[in-house]
């Protein structure tokens, strides 16, 4: 594929030269080679496999819930926070405790997770320049970063990437009434049915939407969340179980590269780089399923070895593990509605059956316990 002119960069009058895009798509279309569309072909089969598998588990939601927390800290990670998905979890067990700012930023992603999946899941709100915008106010409302980002409201000023001015800067994005003709643009271009291959399309959108990068903050953060609710859209995942944060994070310096590429019409590098995602993240996503539901089975015969009445509550306590793999005395009391000496018991169990494991074994008062097997699995090569 011959490299597409995206746009050019122009002078400015405040000394500086600003990324102005083309008219998008562009006149001529896009053309991808042969190899590329088969491996598009790969990708495509290995989404619809792990869209199938996923409809397999009996606990679907807990395993979209996990993602949703694997995505949120890969993808504040390449922004800048130190937090991990293991921190995120402890602080939402610890709710009444008091919210390190990096682990803030992960919780505020995955509320805009959530409020995503419930737009375009539940109330079928097609993508849209709308929903990109909710999808920010939610992602940056009584964020850290809040009294810059505007949350929810495209900028009314130039930003720029890198440096300390946009005359020193990395990546000057389009002022904002080019941006503005951008932004009507790529939401055409997302309604649009065209030959363009739906997962290639997808990335497409992504890179578009960084080029332009309309909010003053959070660029990076909501052009991840878009390509997953564009894949759900088209109907390539019924559930959208599909995040490619930790890929990029993976390969974080490649991924700026062949963004940077896209802007010079190196859309062809930065389809393969992206489908390479797509592939390497959906293979490990149906690993992940296969390795849950062979120790769901495992751990379920566990609880049968039980009696009755403590199978009971020691099943409805591992259903709720799936969702929340680190717990403590409270969670536990709160799940079966046990007296503390009860709630013990079921730990107690829970311990020697090699579930659970102290998290802090030194730790006499406020012990957390972790469903370790299962957190390893979600945790994997992050």
């Amino acid at each position: 594929m011959k490299p597409v002119e995206i746009g050019k960069f122009i002078a400015q009058p405040g000394g500086f030269h600003a990324f102005i895009p083309n008219t998008f798509p562009p006149k001529d279309g896009f053309e991808f080679s042969p190899a590329i569309l088969r491996k598009d072909n790969q990708a495509t089969r290995l989404l619809g496999k792990l869209d199938g598998i996923t409809k397999l588990l009996p606990d679907a939601d807990f395993f979209l819930l996990m993602y949703l927390r694997k995505d949120a800290a890969s993808s504040s990670q390449i922004e800048g926070t130190m937090a991990t998905m293991v921190d995120a979890i402890e602080v939402e067990v610890k709710a009444s405790e008091e919210i390190p700012a990096d682990v803030d930023d992960i919780l505020h992603y995955i509320k805009a997770l959530n409020y995503g999946v419930q737009r375009v899941t539940k109330d079928a709100f097609p993508m849209s320049l709308r929903l990109i915008r909710e999808l920010h106010k939610e992602l940056m409302h009584k964020a850290r970063a809040t009294q810059y980002s505007a949350p929810g409201e495209f900028r009314q000023s130039q930003n720029w990437i890198g440096g300390t001015r946009p005359d020193n800067a990395r990546f000057v994005p389009p002022p904002v009434a080019e941006m503005l003709i951008s932004l009507g643009e790529l939401e055409k271009f997302i309604y649009t049915e065209d030959t363009i291959p739906v997962i290639i399309k997808a990335g497409l959108i992504h890179a578009q939407f960084e080029t332009i990068h309309p909010f003053l903050d959070g660029n990076g953060r909501t052009g991840r969340m878009l390509i997953t609710f564009y894949l759900w859209q088209e109907g390539f995942l019924e559930t959208p179980v599909l995040f490619l944060s930790s890929y990029f994070r993976r390969y974080q310096k490649a991924y700026y590269e062949k963004l940077a590429g896209y802007h010079d019409g190196n859309v062809a590098e930065w389809a393969d780089f992206f489908l390479d995602g797509v592939i390497e993240i959906a293979n490990e996503a149906i690993d992940i399923v296969g390795k849950i539901t062979v120790l769901r089975e495992k751990d379920m015969a566990k609880m049968q070895t039980l009696g009755k009445r403590a199978s009971e509550s020691a099943a409805k306590v591992i259903l709720n593990l799936y969702a929340l793999p680190i717990v403590n005395m409270a969670t536990i009391q709160k799940w079966t509605g046990f007296t503390r000496a009860g709630a013990q018991i079921v730990i107690d169990r829970f311990i020697e059956k090699g579930i659970l494991t102290p998290k802090d074994k030194d730790k006499k008062y406020g012990q957390s316990y972790v469903y370790r097997e299962y957190l390893d699995i979600f945790i994997g090569n992050d």
